[in-house]
């Protein structure tokens, strides 16, 4: 076996990746690049464009310039060229989920349902535009109130490393619904997917300047997008600590946010439940997208009488989910995306060993000698005070905890800083009713795992973020809202300085 193992590469891979800023392929302005490794070899394979200022100066101008004529063209045009757009994504399906799974790690058979999700993003704002309609209100036959909906003008949407193509694509379509240009800053250690949005978007005729994208380091390129007074919006998806940096760093311009941010989301099972379907869930929601997932499961609180048995049945799970090669068709966990954040994870699991019972997993598997491979770990009896059961780990790990009722269980859910998903579990449905309603989260799925309905609201609480973005919800935000008044009668205005 090599020292360093040879990920398959796909058909296509690039060996440089520039900016897209109106409609053509750009260097850096000072010539800055940074190298991008995959997460299986951890060697470089591409150099990528390092943006700054200069840059997103560049493309801001770029996307003012698209803006006037975007925001004119009717709804039903723009979602025609969405429409495109999807078809566009579809039909690059091999080479897309190939170049994410290379890229992040992402098992390949998972990568092929990130590209189809995307594709939907498209397609469903393009319906949200063209159905939604604006509020009108009448007092009677004195006076008619009514809203004008007016893209707000250009976005700036910075995104995360894990999935990065579809959460890229959950921004872009409702941005470019709602009539906004954009400046998009992929993430550094994913940009291999995000090349392909400058074909994707020619191909569907999405004109230039619409969508521009500015690759480079977050401090440096992200920060010079939250920074420009030409940019009123930014959408952030990413760590909360970031997050906190952001909205300090938008206060100057009074930027309007929206913070989708960390996650310790907690799953509770009660004894009533159907515990066969409660662990599949538990298993598929900590573990798949390498456990790389905002809304992951990563707390499982069980009730005391089925405690021992659910815990056992989750650790031999645990120990026979094959770990493997992301381009394999057979892998359900693939390599984490970075060395950086493979050391992080690693140390959450040596300080786990301090704290809880490790029960299953903890290590590196035995026919993966390099690369960025963990074995799903879990962790059984852990204390509420324990870093493995407060903070965000991001990767193959869960933290198992019994309660003896009710209450117990909302409180353990809700001892946490986060507060974005939750899952309940029981054979009770007012109960389910109950602690959905209790539990701190801005979004809770009763006996099912993360099946998202783009209809609905997505966002957090408490540490997990700022505002909320999903159907309407995300053209109101790429949106601002004006009302109009129309006096339908004679005006009784008090005369003022009359004798």
């Amino acid at each position: 076996m090599p020292l360093h193992p040879v990920p398959a590469r796909p058909d296509g891979l690039p060996d440089r990746i520039r900016h897209w800023i109106g409609g053509a392929f750009r260097d850096s302005a000072d010539g800055a690049v940074f190298d991008v490794a995959d997460p299986v070899s951890n060697s470089p394979y591409a150099s990528a464009a390092a943006g700054g200022a200069a840059d997103v100066d560049l493309a801001v101008a770029a996307a003012r310039d698209a803006f006037p004529a975007w925001a004119a063209m009717g709804d039903r045009e723009r979602a025609n060229l969405l429409y495109r757009v999807a078809d566009a994504v579809e039909e690059r399906e091999d080479r897309l989920a190939g170049f994410e799974s290379f890229d992040s790690g992402l098992p390949i058979a998972q990568a092929r349902g990130q590209a189809r999700r995307a594709a939907e993003n498209f397609r469903y704002f393009a319906d949200v535009i063209v159905a939604l309609g604006e509020e009108a209100y009448r007092v009677g036959d004195r006076q008619l109130n009514y809203v004008v909906r007016s893209p707000t003008g250009v976005a700036g949407l910075i995104t995360p490393w894990n999935t990065p193509f579809m959460l890229e694509s959950w921004k872009l379509a409702p941005a470019l619904a709602a009539g906004c240009p954009v400046v998009l800053k992929p993430a550094e250690w994913t940009p291999l997917s995000a090349n392909l949005w400058p074909e994707i978007l020619s191909a569907a005729g999405v004109p230039d300047g619409v969508v521009n994208i500015v690759h480079g380091i977050g401090a440096e390129a992200g920060q010079a997008l939250v920074d420009h007074p030409d940019v009123p919006l930014i959408s952030f998806t990413g760590s909360t600590t970031t997050g906190r940096h952001i909205v300090r760093s938008s206060a100057e311009h009074l930027k309007t946010l929206s913070m989708e941010l960390g996650g310790k989301s907690p799953v509770v099972v009660f004894a009533d439940a159907d515990l066969d379907a409660a662990l599949d869930s538990v298993l598929f929601g900590v573990f798949s997208l390498n456990g790389e997932r905002c809304t992951a499961g990563s707390r499982v609180l069980v009730e005391r009488s089925v405690y021992d048995d659910f815990t056992r049945r989750l650790a031999e799970r645990a120990e026979r989910v094959r770990v493997g090669a992301p381009g394999d068709p057979s892998t359900e966990v693939g390599a984490l995306v970075h060395p950086e954040h493979y050391a992080r994870v690693m140390d959450y699991v040596e300080t786990g060993r301090g704290e809880a019972k490790l029960v299953a997993g903890g290590g590196r598997p035995s026919h993966l000698p390099e690369g960025n491979y963990l074995q799903p770990t879990v962790f059984a009896d852990v204390p509420r005070d324990a870093r493995i059961f407060q903070e965000e780990i991001f990767g193959p790990v869960v933290a198992v905890a019994p309660f003896d009722d009710e209450a117990e269980a909302v409180e353990l859910a809700n001892s946490t800083r986060y507060g974005l998903a939750a899952y309940v579990w029981t054979g009770d449905l007012r109960r389910g009713h109950r602690v959905a309603h209790a539990v701190e989260s801005g979004m809770v799925w009763v006996n099912s795992h993360n099946v998202r309905d783009l209809r609905t609201p997505f966002g957090g609480v408490k540490d997990s973020g700022l505002g909320r973005e999903g159907g309407a919800h995300s053209i109101d935000f790429f949106t601002e809202s004006k009302i109009v008044h129309v006096m339908l009668s004679e005006v009784d205005t008090p005369r003022f300085g009359v004798s």
